[in-house]
């Protein structure tokens, strides 16, 4: 176990981006080879601010599968790899590793769009084999992150599960999901549909630091007002709570959910996996330096004694006195706020196999 006690590394992390959460590039667990900077005595040249672009994945499938106790969904789908919003803590980040890329600002600026997603998913679900159970859309991405704007992908998919009556469910932080209240409402009327929001603080210059190109708490809540109006059943995920940052704040993150029209709630600790603590790390050292020893304590008791527990049953509540002690809080707002603390079951009697146009189900002999 690394110390958390020794005093600060010398070699101090590079200034934040503006607009961007990892303050650099992170070697990935892959590499064999390491960059490390060296003062050759010429001037330093000014670093060119990153831009973000966007890539073609040209995937083969897009239903992934699960067999996880944690997570109450067997199937998910992800429209797109690596995700703009930037938040410094997202456990998805080392993903970009299978790419040769970066988890740091590579992951964020670095983004791969699935154009054949919808086409793709409607093949999957029409063999005669599928068997229907929810899908959760963007489990290692965000299904509405900026590009999604333009691109559409997320709402191509969404048209396909309409059509074919499948359960879907999404968490997000972008207030773009209202775009598609049509068909979330089409969804939701057939006990097809579950929209969570995800919350980690009210404070919007936190948010700013911690999530800076999602969409600003308050336009979250907003959102969220807009779906539960339109009769779509929503949550509030408070996620992840930090100790020490924002884990004060999880009352009052309940009860705006409430007061926007959530019914249920959950939440997870903060877990750090692979290149994501070094990068929290970094962030911590900019961001909060007077708090960075207490946050790492905290966290390696939560994580026992490692930055990130990978065992079902822990990973998401951790252990401890501070796990309990969330636990307890988290179960008596959702009491006196009366909400669930699970997510509605959705309807997998209704799913009927998607048509297959015929120019798809024959190959071209020319």
């Amino acid at each position: 176990m690394e110390d958390i006690d020794l005093p600060p590394s010398q070699d101090i992390p590079p200034q934040p981006v503006k607009g961007r959460g990892a303050v650099g590039n992170v070697d990935h667990r892959f590499s064999i080879e390491r960059r490390c900077p060296e003062d050759d005595g010429w001037t330093p040249e000014q670093p060119s601010l990153p831009q973000t672009s966007l890539q073609v994945d040209m995937a083969k499938s897009i239903i992934s599968h699960n067999d996880s106790p944690d997570l109450p969904f067997e199937q998910s789908l992800n429209p797109y790899r690596g995700c703009e919003h930037g938040c410094i803590y997202c456990y998805a980040r080392p993903t970009h590793a299978y790419l040769g890329l970066s988890p740091g600002l590579d992951f964020e600026t670095r983004i791969f769009a699935k154009p054949e997603a919808a086409r793709i998913l409607r093949d999957e679900l029409a063999r005669p084999g599928y068997r229907c159970s929810t899908i959760a859309l963007g489990s290692a991405t965000d299904a509405y992150q900026p590009f999604e704007r333009k691109e559409r992908l997320s709402r191509a998919v969404l048209d396909v599960l309409l059509e074919a009556r499948h359960p879907v469910s999404v968490i997000t932080k972008s207030s773009l999901i209202v775009r598609d209240l049509d068909v979330w409402s089409a969804l939701a009327r057939q006990n097809l549909a579950h929209v969570a929001f995800s919350l980690t603080t009210l404070n919007g210059a936190l948010a700013r630091q911690l999530e800076p190109r999602a969409s600003a708490p308050q336009a979250r809540l907003a959102a969220m007002a807009k779906l539960a109006a339109a009769g779509i059943p929503v949550s509030v995920f408070v996620a992840p709570l930090i100790p020490g940052i924002n884990d004060h704040e999880l009352e009052k993150l309940l009860t705006a959910g409430r007061d926007h029209g959530a019914t249920s709630a959950c939440y997870t600790l903060l877990r750090l996996p692979y290149e994501v603590a070094g990068l929290f790390r970094d962030w911590l050292a900019w961001h909060a330096p007077e708090k960075a020893a207490r946050v790492m304590s905290i966290l390696y008791d939560l994580r026992g004694q490692r930055t990130n527990d990978p065992n079902f049953g822990s990973r998401m509540t951790g252990l401890g006195h501070f796990a309990k002690l969330i636990q307890q809080r988290f179960a008596l707002a959702c009491r006196r706020l009366e909400l669930a603390q699970e997510v509605p079951s959705l309807d997998c009697s209704l799913f009927t196999a998607p048509e297959i146009p015929v120019n798809d189900r024959q190959l071209s002999l020319f």
